[in-house]
C-alpha cells in the first residue's frame, strides 16, 4: 500500500524491483485499484524455503518511501 494516491507506481514498482533479497524472484507484479484513486502494487514472488526469508522482504520494502504497508496474504511450498 502506498502513503497515498500521488505516489507513482511506475517508480515505486521500479524501487521494488531493486531492493529484491537475494534468494527471491519476481514471477509476477502489477498496480490493482483499490479505492478513490488509491491503488495498490500486487506482487508475487518465487523464493527458497528458508527461514526469515519473508521479513527481509517485507523489511526491504516497507522501507522504502512511499511504501505505507506490506502484507503476505499467501505462501505456499512448489
Amino acid at each position: 500500500m502506498p502513503d497515498g494516491p500521488e505516489v507513482d507506481m511506475d517508480d515505486l514498482m521500479e524501487r521494488i524491483t531493486g531492493v529484491m533479497p537475494e534468494g527471491v524472484g519476481i514471477s509476477d507484479m502489477k498496480v490493482e485499484p483499490i479505492a478513490f484513486g488509491l491503488k495498490k502494487v500486487v506482487l508475487s514472488t518465487v523464493m527458497d524455503d528458508a527461514e526469515g526469508l519473508v521479513d527481509k522482504l517485507e523489511e526491504a520494502v516497507l522501507a522504502l518511501d512511499g511504501v505505507q504497508n506490506i502484507e503476505c496474504v499467501t505462501t505456499t511450498l512448489l
